[in-house]
């Protein structure tokens, strides 16, 4: 007979809960802009389709290219208008500066300290002036330009390889993977861990599986990060992952900080950094420099992989495309004649737009 009093005043409990938080999110949306039908407590969630991108073009076109989402008690602005989009980052950038912080960031970003996690403020700018003035600036990346060149020159080699025997169809997304995350990590830390001629294989398998696990942990979908009431519960051994995911990475950034710090006058940009470390330690601290070496593994070699792809994609869907006021032949013809991949100094005559794509 008690647990039945129980049971009911529980679901009456979750009923008066529902019907307060569905009455204060009416309170709260007078200003806001169009939105779906939400659920009491979980809000749109329930919306939620995979491809997210293909989801949320749907609702845009019925609910305009502004509209706002509840996902559980978080609000959320959904823009998928150019225009609008500018107007948030230059009008209004400080407004939509700050970001949520969720339980990755602060078991695999440094308790929410890196360039993508940290919170709008004078650290968030400090990290952001290194980047664009030290790491990032014109001269330091025309010092890295025959990395660039040396791993492009190697994946036009391979392709070439690839296709001695006559036309063979190739995987490029993986190949732009190889490239990129081999761009990225000579000009960090010198080394090579992806693709052919990989020396040091153990430490490679290491460091590619541990990158691997840390990216797909980043963008998982954590209980928590929706109810902040569930923060403190362990779904799925999320927490647990996070914590042992982490601890491998550090390992592994320590490893090369120290190793470079022992070699010094290398030219990478952790070299760089114990610079700057020994004229001002008490900033350039290893935990921030490991930050900001995780931040361009994760963020920088993602976005140029996808925009790498998209544009050859765009390359042979749009073959009547030009490139410094000249047509690219695109079609089958100028590849028969070609016959075998050439190198890409070859294919491609030199012109400044183009150039400034390839370096």
């Amino acid at each position: 007979m008690e647990d039945t009093h129980v049971y009911w005043f529980l679901c009456l409990l979750l009923v008066v809960l529902a019907v307060k938080l569905s009455l204060q999110t009416r309170k709260k949306r007078k200003n806001l802009p169009p939105s779906p039908p939400a659920i009491p407590f979980i809000g749109h969630l329930h919306l939620l389709r995979q491809p997210i991108h293909r989801t949320l073009e749907n609702l845009s076109k019925k609910y305009g290219p502004i509209m706002s989402l509840r996902l559980g008690p978080r609000p959320v602005l959904v823009v998928s208008s150019p225009s609008a989009v500018e107007e948030c980052f230059t009008k209004n950038d400080i407004v939509f500066a700050n970001r949520p912080q969720f339980l990755a960031g602060k078991f695999l970003h440094y308790n929410n300290t890196t360039l993508a996690s940290a919170s709008y403020g004078d650290h968030w700018r400090n990290l952001r002036r290194i980047c664009a003035i030290e790491i990032f600036s014109s001269s330091r990346l025309n010092a890295f330009l025959a990395i660039r060149k040396d791993e492009i020159k190697r994946l036009a080699c391979r392709l070439q390889r690839d296709s001695s025997g006559g036309f063979a169809k190739v995987e490029l997304r993986s190949m732009f993977m190889d490239l990129t995350f081999n761009i990225v990590m000579r000009m960090i830390a010198g080394k090579r861990y992806y693709g052919e001629d990989v020396k040091l294989v153990e430490e490679a398998t290491k460091f590619k599986e541990t990158l691997q696990g840390y990216s797909a942990l980043s963008e998982l979908t954590n209980l928590g990060d929706m109810f902040p009431i569930f923060k403190s519960v362990d779904f799925n051994g999320f927490i647990k992952r996070c914590t042992a995911l982490s601890g491998r990475m550090d390992l592994i950034l320590q490893g090369l900080i120290d190793e470079l710090r022992r070699g010094k006058n290398g030219n990478t940009m952790i070299n760089h950094l114990l610079t700057l470390q020994e004229s001002e330690p008490e900033y350039y601290t290893d935990e921030i420099i490991k930050g900001l070496v995780l931040i361009m593994l994760l963020a920088g070699t993602k976005t140029l992989i996808t925009s790498i792809e998209w544009g050859v994609c765009n390359l042979f869907n749009h073959p009547d495309v030009t490139v410094g006021g000249k047509k690219i032949d695109m079609t089958e013809k100028m590849i028969n004649l070609m016959g075998r991949a050439e190198p890409l100094e070859v294919m491609c005559k030199a012109r400044p737009n183009l150039n400034n794509i390839l370096s």
